[in-house]
């Protein structure tokens, strides 16, 4: 599996919808998600690209791993507040989700999914 472009309608029918519910977050996924937040022109997002197709494949079974481009879907980074890319937004099966900001190693990245995805 690769990476997966959301826009703001796919965001709305996977993640959650803010639109109906602004106050609480409800996670509409099957498997928990990772969201990379970036843009083209950034040069950390072009560092992490590559390591997130990786562990798409790597956590297929497992994840769900989404990218949204905060050039095109600026509403989007507006509504959850982005200010620095990349951010990265852990979205567990129960529970808030976790945000995280900049281009982090792979092998943190897999911590991360274990420990706030997966619960191991």
């Amino acid at each position: 599996m690769k990476t997966i472009q959301l826009t703001k309608n796919d965001f709305l029918t996977k993640i959650t919808n803010y639109e109906e519910n602004p106050t609480e977050w409800n996670y509409l996924g099957d498997k928990p998600a990772l969201i990379d937040f970036y843009a083209d022109w950034c040069g950390p997002c072009k560092m992490i690209a590559p390591v997130l197709e990786e562990l798409a494949a790597e956590y297929s079974n497992d994840i769900y791993i989404y990218k949204i481009n905060t050039e095109v879907e600026q509403e989007l980074s507006a509504a959850f507040g982005i200010q620095s890319i990349p951010t990265l937004l852990f979205i567990p099966m129960e529970g808030s989700p976790h945000m995280a900001q900049g281009a982090i190693p792979k092998n943190q990245l897999k911590q991360a999914i274990d420990e706030l995805l997966l619960n191991k």
